[in-house]
């Protein structure tokens, strides 16, 4: 009789944590723009010189720039949280010097040209936190057009003496060059 009553504790005490650890695994609010991380390196064994955290929207079916995202207007680039781009090491962004460190990147998007923005504040959600005070540099970039991508991309392509920074999302591509300081 005892046996028997300890198995019965035994069984309602396992039963009771698996029902806590199914439940503890419904995933029910999973986001829908998720965070991505893209990096820059000389090659695959070599540190980081540029890591970029980002939100991917995706465009389902929507009209993204002009509407979703309008023109002449800050934008966080990506979804959520805004997007935070970290140097490795001091770079020219555009045409301006940028230390080390960790920045959020703002674009505003305009029809034939943006404005990218590298800013200080950090942690901020969206456009939130941004004030143009703490502005460490802009650059501009002309628009092109390319192969249709569903979710917001951010990618590098090595140029020999800098690297260009891409974003691309529906038909649209920006780019904006990045010399790595030596």
């Amino acid at each position: 009789m005892k046996n028997t009553y300890l198995q019965m504790i035994m069984f309602a005490t396992v039963s009771f944590f698996i029902g806590q650890s199914v439940s503890a695994q419904e995933f029910n609010n999973l986001d829908k723009s998720p965070h991505d991380i893209v990096y820059y390196r000389v090659n695959k064994i070599t540190p980081p010189i540029i890591k970029v955290l980002y939100g991917r929207p995706r465009k389902n079916g929507r009209e993204v720039f002009g509407s979703l995202v309008p023109y002449g207007k800050v934008w966080r680039v990506g979804a959520n949280e805004a997007t935070e781009i970290r140097f490795y090491q001091d770079v020219t962004f555009g045409e301006e010097k940028v230390n080390a460190g960790t920045y959020v990147l703002y674009a505003i998007p305009g029809e034939t040209e943006w404005t990218l923005i590298l800013n200080s504040n950090i942690d901020t959600w969206g456009t939130k936190g941004y004030e143009e005070k703490h502005d460490v540099a802009r650059a501009k970039a002309k628009v092109s057009k390319a192969e249709f991508l569903e979710a917001f991309s951010i990618g590098f392509k090595d140029k020999g003496k800098h690297v260009n920074m891409v974003l691309a999302w529906d038909t649209t591509r920006i780019s904006v060059p990045i010399k790595i300081e030596k």
